[in-house]
């Protein structure tokens, strides 16, 4: 049946270009033709919706300019969007108050706990003393073996979470900072 709404599709929008727009009922008369039940106009309609635009209660084609055209502006206004977001975002970071400058590094780590439990957490950012774990766990006053990267490469330390923060559902910032091997 979807084969024969593809059909169909062509066949509307086929008439559309011929009689300048559709009704409804041009719809189900296409349908009714190709022998599928005329109560799919509505979903017929659905797939025309990228080249038919309704106007009162007839649809009208949509010439391929307009369409792209229209698809370009659309892309405009998203990428206006998100310039504004990223310029909000750039001119609201704060200036750097830690003895440390911390990175960008995100990354899927194996957090330990005491008790012998084990997360997978994202990393936030990473500097010389500390490190911010995202994930759906709060850590506060914890103290946790952090695992980076695997195998060989793997890079394990202990962290003692000192400040956890809501920043969604079920999702926490965790920042914490590393301890020395002699304090575990």
């Amino acid at each position: 049946m979807i084969a024969n709404l593809q059909d169909i599709v062509g066949a509307v929008l086929a008439r559309a270009q011929r009689q300048g727009s559709v009704t409804p009922e041009d719809v189900q008369q296409e349908l009714t033709s190709a022998g599928v039940p005329e109560e799919m106009w509505e979903e017929a309609l659905t797939l025309c919706r990228r080249a038919l635009r309704k106007r009162q209660e007839r649809y009208q084609g949509a010439s391929p300019a307009r369409r792209e055209s229209a698809r370009e502006r659309q892309r405009q206004a998203v990428r206006r969007a998100v310039r504004r977001i990223i310029r909000r975002h750039r001119a609201a970071q704060q200036v750097e108050r830690r003895g440390q400058d911390r990175v960008d590094f995100v990354q899927p780590v194996s957090v330990l706990t005491e008790d012998g439990r084990q997360w997978k957490l994202l990393t936030r950012d990473l500097s010389t003393t500390g490190i911010r774990l995202l994930g759906t766990r709060r850590l506060l006053g914890q103290k946790v073996r952090v695992v980076i990267g695997q195998g060989e490469d793997a890079c394990s330390l202990v962290v003692r979470v000192l400040w956890t923060c809501a920043v969604g559902d079920d999702l926490f910032e965790n920042g914490g900072m590393f301890l020395d091997d002699e304090e575990n």
